[in-house]
């Protein structure tokens, strides 16, 4: 069942107050709220860059942007839990984990 912000076209934007250690539950509770895998990984990238006015510099992997990129280990558009299991992070272009066989 939809829920009335998608019902009525509102932006969504992935976005908790908690430990970093839960954040990736978040998408889990989109999709069970109503956004396909792929919405819920927008949530987190073009629209959070969008309705924070940062497009210029975040949102979508392109030269020039920030490089803040995440890897995970599987699928997430079969499977959303893959956002879960975070194998690789890179922050402004510096790697802050790695369990990709390769050093950070």
């Amino acid at each position: 069942m939809k829920t009335a912000a998608l019902k009525h076209h509102v932006k969504i934007a992935y976005g908790v107050d908690d430990d970093p250690e839960c954040v990736s539950k978040e998408f889990g509770a989109l999709v069970s709220g109503g956004l396909s895998p792929l919405g819920a990984i927008q949530a987190a990238t073009v629209n959070a860059a969008e309705l924070l006015g940062w497009t210029k510099d975040a949102g979508t992997i392109e030269a020039g942007k920030r490089a803040d990129i995440v890897a995970v280990s599987g699928d997430p558009l079969a499977d959303i839990g893959a956002m879960e299991h975070v194998v690789f992070v890179m922050i402004g272009g510096d790697v802050v984990k790695s369990e990709l066989g390769r050093p950070k």
